[in-house]
């Protein structure tokens, strides 16, 4: 794996050189979008419905709709001077208990490696993290967006899980019919605890698998092990104009012109005087 980030944690007053690799990756089959009639692939194109023309990457900006129709613009330089823009630290603020954070606001996880020289002291936090059985909560920043996370010890690792903040998390008071308390009879109580004790076990990861993905693949072997393969016809190239054929025809085209405004320019009955004095000569 390489690393996507480099940098630090800090420990109070301890800086932990680390490298972070992403620890999980999508799976999913991936699909394109093809013209039905000849099955080639469909183009998208940065165009600007104004200029109508393809605006290339130099010309697009960050555009922030403020109200309906109106942007304020911002640029590389904007985003150079906000706060922690240039952070390269993991910065930790409190330990908690794990069981304190809601699982809701956990986002997405990554591996954090000690960096050379890093070793004992990344040895030596994951050493008390486990023993006191805390997770750290920190902030650090991600590319151009300031994330908090937690890093918690994972197997023989130090993970780092970045987090939405509170007001990412929508209030589950929000659903009309979820909070609402509903009669419940004793015996169902009694039955539905004596059913989740009963297919209560220990999380094995292995056991579960994706069977749409599974399926999705066998029916794609099945399809390509039927031949039905479509391969699409390339795009006519556009045509090469020979530059000094194009001259040719040019000037030739230029010539009858010439040739036929000289003729049109002629005064009306030269022609047939010239003809009676050539029949007179002889």
């Amino acid at each position: 794996m390489r690393p996507l980030w480099k940098g630090a944690i800090s420990f109070g007053l301890v800086n932990i050189p680390v490298k972070m690799y992403a620890a999980t990756q999508q799976n999913d089959l991936r699909f394109r979008y093809l013209h039905e009639r000849c099955k080639t692939p469909i183009e998208y194109q940065r165009r600007c419905p104004v200029c109508k023309v393809e605006v290339p990457p130099e010309e697009i900006v960050w555009g922030y709709e403020y109200q309906p129709g109106s942007y304020v613009v911002l640029k590389e330089e904007d985003f150079a001077r906000l706060p922690g823009e240039a952070t390269k630290t993991i910065d930790i603020l409190d330990f908690v208990e794990l069981a304190e954070v809601d699982p809701v606001f956990f986002e997405k996880s990554y591996y954090l490696e000690p960096a050379p020289g890093g070793e004992k002291a990344y040895a030596l936090l994951k050493r008390a993290m486990r023993e006191t059985g805390k997770i750290a909560i920190a902030r650090t920043v991600i590319r151009t967006k300031e994330s908090l996370c937690a890093l918690r010890v994972g197997p023989g690792v130090v993970m780092m899980v970045t987090m939405y903040y509170p007001d990412e998390i929508r209030a589950a008071a929000e659903l009309p019919g979820a909070l609402r308390e509903v009669p419940l009879d004793e015996r169902e109580v009694e039955m539905a605890v004596a059913l989740v004790a009963n297919l209560s076990g220990h999380f094995e990861p292995a056991k579960y698998t994706d069977r749409y993905r599974e399926e999705l693949r066998k029916l794609i072997a099945a399809k390509v092990e039927g031949k039905e393969i479509y391969t699409p016809p390339e795009p006519e190239k556009g045509k090469v104009i020979d530059l000094m054929e194009a001259l040719r025809a040019s000037l030739a085209a230029t010539e009858k012109e010439k040739a036929k405004a000289g003729r049109e320019g002629e005064p009306a009955g030269a022609g047939a005087g010239a003809g009676d004095r050539r029949r007179g000569a002889r």
